[in-house]
């Protein structure tokens, strides 16, 4: 028995010294939340704002849900002066339902990219070209997915909150749209490997390189995109939202990381499955990070959000004769039940993000933090493999 609380002690220690410092920068981060800047607001659009805006949107096989974002675009006001739409050879549909809006909007039009060159990925390819063919008298350059849907007064809102706060790029954290068990369970156990990675959304990241954007929603300065030469430094990201935005603040841009679930929402993927194959391949930001901070990133989460619900299920279920109190043990599980509580109490701060009113069994939101560790698991799956096929593209193993 001695010998057993001997090694029980040894892996105890061990684990507190993985777990107690990736404790306090995950508080660190989280203890921010209350400075955050407040969620962006839908706003109208005032003449100073009168064609500022050229909005491009990559396309490849969007039919099925890309009429809520042409119906929300042609619900924006005047400061929008084109929306292109950059298709990728759809096969599906995709160019004659944005010719069909145009017939109502002529602000819409819509190209074909060139084919993909060496090197690029086929999504900042399509936004490169859009950016060439975008009006030089817009201001501003917002880029958007096929699968947002836009509320009234996002672009207005959006622009007049950058100008506001001195941004020169600023992207958006959506609303997400649940509907099925299984993505209510599994997707914000993925969101939340971000949100232990990074500060909250509406706090100014003074490091370039933990900078965080999302590209379902992106706003530059045009000359500022001119100035690094467009998507050009993230031509074979997976993620270049994020690359792109960490490459501008680099170069000593303001950029701002901003809630939007006020202004949009985004039915990303259909089902648990789709959202662990799509989603969770890109979450590692691999391709932004470098080594160390993929490693660091890594070691926070299987930390703080994977050992958590594990440590404290094997004390359950191997029910310890614990020694005396205080002991690593007893530091360990007392540790673990912590962390546990900061996660249950996080889906509180996170609810807002998700509309799960037409949701079959929304209450598995509430469930998870029971899917943390297979999170974790998928950020690590990816973490060590290129993508091969990204929206039917196919791509060279490197």
């Amino acid at each position: 028995m001695d010998n057993a609380l001997t090694i029980e002690s040894a892996i105890s220690l061990l684990l507190l010294l993985i777990q107690l410092p990736a404790t306090a920068i995950l508080l660190s981060r989280l203890l921010k939340g209350p400075r955050r800047h407040p969620p962006i607001e839908p706003q109208q659009p005032t003449l100073e704002l009168l064609g500022s805006v050229s909005v491009v949107v990559p396309t490849l096989n969007e039919a099925l849900r890309i009429s809520p974002l042409l119906a929300g675009l042609s619900r924006q006001s005047y400061e929008i002066r084109e929306i292109i739409v950059v298709d990728s050879k759809s096969q599906d549909g995709t160019p004659e339902l944005v010719k069909a809006a145009q017939q109502q909007d002529p602000r819409f039009r819509v190209m074909t990219d060139d084919p993909l060159p060496s090197g690029w990925v086929g999504r900042p390819w399509a936004l490169h070209n859009g950016f060439l063919h975008s009006s030089e008298a817009s201001q501003w350059f917002l880029g958007l997915d096929a699968d947002i849907q836009p509320h009234p007064g996002l672009v207005a809102g959006l622009v007049k909150t950058a100008e506001a706060e001195g941004y020169d790029l600023v992207s958006l954290s959506p609303q997400f749209i649940l509907k099925y068990p299984g993505e209510c369970w599994l997707q914000p156990a993925l969101l939340m490997t971000l949100l232990y990675r990074f500060d909250p959304a509406g706090i100014n990241t003074e490091q370039p390189e933990r900078v965080m954007a999302n590209g379902q929603c992106f706003l530059c300065r045009r000359q500022v995109l001119a100035a690094v030469g467009g998507y050009i430094s993230a031509s074979s990201s997976f993620c270049d939202d994020v690359t792109l935005a960490r490459n501008i603040a680099a170069r000593g841009f303001n950029v701002g990381f901003l809630d939007g679930a006020k202004v949009l929402k985004v039915r990303m993927y259909e089902g648990a499955m789709e959202t662990w194959k799509e989603w969770g391949r890109s979450l590692d930001l691999k391709d932004a990070s470098s080594i160390a901070q993929l490693w660091g990133d890594l070691w926070v989460l299987s930390a703080v959000q994977a050992l958590p619900l594990l440590v404290v299920l094997a004390y359950l279920l191997l029910s310890p004769t614990l020694p005396l109190f205080p002991s690593p043990p007893h530091l360990l599980l007392g540790l673990n039940l912590f962390l546990l509580v900061i996660r249950f109490a996080m889906l509180i701060a996170i609810a807002p993000s998700y509309d799960r009113k037409s949701a079959t069994g929304s209450w598995l939101f509430w469930l998870s933090p029971l899917a943390d560790p297979i999170a974790v698991l998928r950020i690590f799956l990816s973490a060590f493999r290129t993508p091969r096929e990204w929206r039917g593209r196919k791509y060279n193993a490197e």
